[in-house]
């Protein structure tokens, strides 16, 4: 199906049984539907459209719900061969959304859908192999959309490249074992997260290269599971799940450690402000929790409950890890993957409750 094509709203609300909470399933047709990973923002700063992948034209495409239409339809932005579903990032100012398919990365324009290749890496891998951390293929685009960070392999090298969204100059900047999950800090467009290996995950750079360091030790003794690390925003403070015992966050200049919470939070995320965290759970699934990061003594509510499938068997494990990787069958798509809208209003999630995993937005009172 030609790029362009409109869909009618999907739209349908209902009430979770258990919390009462509202909330607006978004797309019904029976295919795969996900947003983007949960600390990549699913709308544009000003919401007018909410971004997501769909299966339904036989292969995974960006779409958007576009919010000014009366009847809130559907919009499919690209027919691109090869697209690397979870690369994808809406710019905050709503006039693009990066991707990348095959070796290129590439910019499609919400208004025309004019389809930009920005650099074109040749013949190298852009994902690491499997379904979790660097084999997903996530990027990362700063916070003012002027820097778009993403990874490839070459050589079974690991490298992380930076594209200038204006000139479209790339560069380069690290090279070493693993690197996946690149993030900006909301608070430094200068200054980048990144996920190394499994077995020790917390690493931060300086977008120019320099400045490679580690944010934290794990503790090999324990067997800790240091997972699922995003920004907390006016703190410069990089929370992570230490799964599944809580959550805690390292400050990255400092590097203090403080504890946020101390149940399964599987991916914790905080809105624009900084003053709540949301997070689905797994082993048990009890639902999304909304608490306070600044105060780990203010009790934590349920939002609703996804009811996804929430596959992978290896997180009701220890951590299995040390002795090299392991082969996982962890479909993303089947992960809530929580996520604030950029007023603080709305939470998106997926979930497969249906057979077929759909998008939708839960409405905070």
């Amino acid at each position: 199906m030609p790029k362009g094509r409109r869909f009618s709203s999907e739209a349908r609300h209902f009430r979770d049984s258990r919390t009462g909470t509202r909330v607006r399933q978004v797309t019904t047709n029976p295919s795969i539907h996900h947003h983007p990973f949960f600390f990549v923002p699913a709308y544009d700063d000003k919401m007018e459209r909410l971004i997501f992948v769909s299966h339904r034209t036989g292969s995974p495409q960006i779409f958007a719900e576009v919010q000014g239409d009366s009847d809130g339809g559907l919009l499919q932005l690209t027919d691109s061969p090869g697209l690397g579903e979870w690369s994808i990032y809406p710019s905050h100012d709503g006039r693009y959304v990066y991707f990348t398919a095959g070796t290129g990365a590439w910019r499609v324009d919400t208004a025309n859908l004019e389809e930009e290749l920005l650099a074109d890496f040749g013949h190298v891998e852009m994902r690491e192999k499997g379904m979790v951390g660097a084999g997903m293929g996530t990027t990362a685009l700063s916070w003012d959309d002027r820097w778009w960070a993403l990874r490839y392999s070459l050589n079974g090298q690991a490298c992380l490249a930076i594209i200038d969204t204006t000139s479209g100059s790339t560069e380069t900047i690290l090279r070493r074992d693993s690197i996946g999950h690149m993030q900006f800090c909301p608070d430094d467009n200068n200054l980048l997260s990144y996920a190394g290996p499994l077995t020790d995950r917390l690493w931060i750079v300086n977008r120019d290269g320099t400045g490679n360091r580690r944010l934290y030790t794990r503790n090999i003794e324990k067997r800790e599971w240091i997972t699922h690390e995003s920004w907390i925003p006016g703190t410069r403070e990089l929370a992570f799940a230490d799964w599944p015992h809580g959550i805690r966050a390292v400050h990255a200049d400092t590097l203090a450690l403080r504890r946020i919470a101390g149940f399964n939070a599987w991916h914790p995320v905080c809105n624009r402000a900084g003053d709540r965290m949301i997070s689905d759970t797994n082993y048990p699934d009890i639902g999304i929790q909304i608490f306070d990061p600044r105060d780990a003594g203010v009790p934590r509510r349920t939002v609703c409950f996804p009811e996804a499938s929430n596959i992978g068997g290896h997180w009701k494990s220890p951590f299995p890890y040390d002795d090299g990787p392991v082969e996982v069958y962890a479909p993303q798509h089947t992960h809530p993957h929580p996520g604030f809208s950029p007023d603080g209003k709305r939470i998106v999630f997926s979930s497969d409750r249906s057979g077929h995993a759909q998008l939708y937005e839960a409405l905070l009172e």
